[in-house]
């Protein structure tokens, strides 16, 4: 008999670290369910990508802020799949529009929030859940990997209901990894830096020069695949023995410097 394959849902996957995410994970072995919103042609082409790695994959679509939603996402997968062992809680948004802290609007702030923090909070806890009620193959190293931001703990005042969501979603997995590590879940946080993405294009000339002059210890912008192979690595039982940690994808960002 086949020994079982791991299997991940990677939210909010159509394009950058979501999508270098889950075709790392094909790449690893891993069966994967690739979410979005909604349909379109970039999460087609994220699933064939990750099909081209030899493994299953399949679209989820779905909004992780409508918690009633989260356990028919979670059936949808398992439908397609078998039994989940992994989730790779990466959906996202950022701020409405930057600006003044003293002009963020309610809206700004919920939204972030919404999805961010509470939708990250809720899918994580739907997830546990099912893990803790059924067995699991001993063969297979089960995992909750939330990617947050460096502004879970660096200051950036022109988005500042962002760096909220993101402390809160630090704390969210920090929470998790105290409650199931012992059950034999892994849970992470990576906290990815400058990482050249389409969300991050519109400030690429800003902080192309704040890098070269030495913000980051390692002077470029990293790739959505490097935070992939970090994420790869936490999947698969690469850190055993450990509970909780956040990986700062950050070239040294948060490096104290003086």
């Amino acid at each position: 008999m086949a020994e079982p394959r791991p299997i991940a849902l990677v939210t909010g996957a159509r394009r950058g670290i979501g999508k270098a995410i889950a075709v790392g994970l094909a790449q690893a072995g891993f069966d994967v369910a690739i979410n979005d919103l909604d349909v379109s042609a970039e999460l087609d082409t994220a699933v064939e990508e990750a099909k081209a790695q030899g493994v299953r994959a399949v679209a989820v679509t779905g909004d992780v802020a409508r918690l009633g939603d989260h356990t028919s996402l979670l059936d949808a997968c398992e439908r397609a799949l078998g039994p989940l062992t992994t989730l790779i809680n990466n959906a996202g948004v950022s701020v409405m529009s930057r600006g003044d802290l003293l002009e963020v609007t309610s809206e700004s702030y919920d939204r972030c929030q919404s999805v961010n923090t509470r939708g990250t909070f809720f899918l994580t806890q739907a997830f546990a859940r099912r893990l803790l009620e059924r067995a699991r193959p001993s063969s297979l190293h089960h995992s909750i990997v939330t990617v947050t931001s460096a502004n879970a703990i660096g200051v950036s005042i022109n988005r500042g209901e962002y760096c909220v969501s993101k402390a809160g979603a630090s704390m969210v997995s920090r929470l998790f990894a105290a409650r199931l590590s012992n059950d034999g879940i892994g849970v992470y946080e990576i906290q990815p830096g400058f990482i050249a993405t389409d969300m991050t294009a519109p400030s690429k000339a800003r902080y192309d020069k704040l890098i070269e002059d030495g913000l980051t210890v390692i002077k470029r912008w990293g790739t959505p695949e490097e935070v992939a192979r970090i994420a790869v690595t936490l999947a698969t039982g690469g850190l055993p023995y450990t509970s909780g940690q956040a990986i700062a994808a950050d070239a040294g960002l948060l490096t104290v410097r003086y």
